[in-house]
């Protein structure tokens, strides 16, 4: 863009790219952590919102002249940046609530940190497996799909024309069934595990009385868990990996989904 020649559609395209950059991208997850600082999301914001912009720019003409449209339109980014990051972010909420399940059986519901991603306290081992799951999802280049997911969002949906329906809401509503089974099919294993332990100690404590069985089962439980959590982790990779794998797709459902194109 030549500054000596301005042109106001040129302007108002690469405002309304850095609008939908700023909102979007960094509702993700990964983006969308409270340990980088603002100045750095700007940065990041400015440097892509630049570097898309040649290619996938919207158009200027697509700038409402009215304040109330201009919120509107603010408002369906918004959206659009929910609901992509909500559909990542309901992997590691399963993962989360798997974790959840195994320390209150592994007995470490007194020990909890802060997640990065929300700023709540959350249970060891939750937290370890969400930052195993995390790596991971890194490791497989799973941000990578989720920028592609996010730059297709600029041909599916225009800005301002946000579509919101009835498969949209049973897509949303899928997904969120999905972390109840994603954090059963953690838990499970090791449940079932800690469940036995349980019995063998019912049945030490009932043949030996003069064993002191919290004493004595507390450790155990602790070291079975942690034995089977070591397992689980080759498995929760797998989901991950499914997860990334049909990422292309769930983007493109989404967003054909909340496009007015497809409806």
């Amino acid at each position: 863009m030549d500054v000596f020649n301005y042109d106001p559609a040129a302007v108002l395209s690469l405002l309304l790219t850095i609008m939908r950059v700023s909102i979007v991208m960094f509702m993700l997850p990964v983006f969308s952590t409270n340990n980088i600082p603002i100045p750095v999301k700007a940065a990041i914001t400015i440097v892509f919102s630049l570097g898309v912009w040649p290619h996938l720019a919207l158009s200027g003409a697509a700038m409402p002249a009215h304040p109330f449209d201009v919120a509107l339109m603010l408002l369906g980014e918004v959206v659009l940046g929910l609901v992509l990051g909500m559909a990542v972010n309901f992997l590691f909420m399963g993962i989360q609530a798997g974790g959840e399940l195994l320390g209150f059986q592994m007995g470490f519901t007194m020990i909890n940190f802060a997640d990065p991603l929300t700023g709540n306290q959350t249970g060891a081992t939750a937290f370890f497996l969400w930052m195993v799951s995390l790596l991971v999802f890194l490791a497989l280049d799973g941000h990578l799909y989720m920028l592609k997911g996010f730059a297709a969002s600029f041909a599916l949906v225009p800005p301002g024309g946000l579509f919101i329906g009835e498969n949209l809401l049973w897509q949303v509503l899928h997904l969120a069934a999905q972390v109840f089974v994603l954090a059963l099919k953690i838990a499970a294993p090791v449940m079932v595990a800690l469940f036995m332990v349980e019995v063998a100690l019912a049945l030490v404590a009932r043949t030996s009385p003069q064993i002191h069985i919290m004493e004595f089962g507390f450790p155990i439980k602790i070291g079975v868990g942690f034995f089977f959590v070591g397992l689980l982790l080759v498995v929760m990779a797998d989901h991950v990996e499914q997860f990334i794998s049909g990422m292309d797709a769930l983007f493109t459902n989404l967003l054909r989904g909340m496009s007015p194109l497809y409806q």
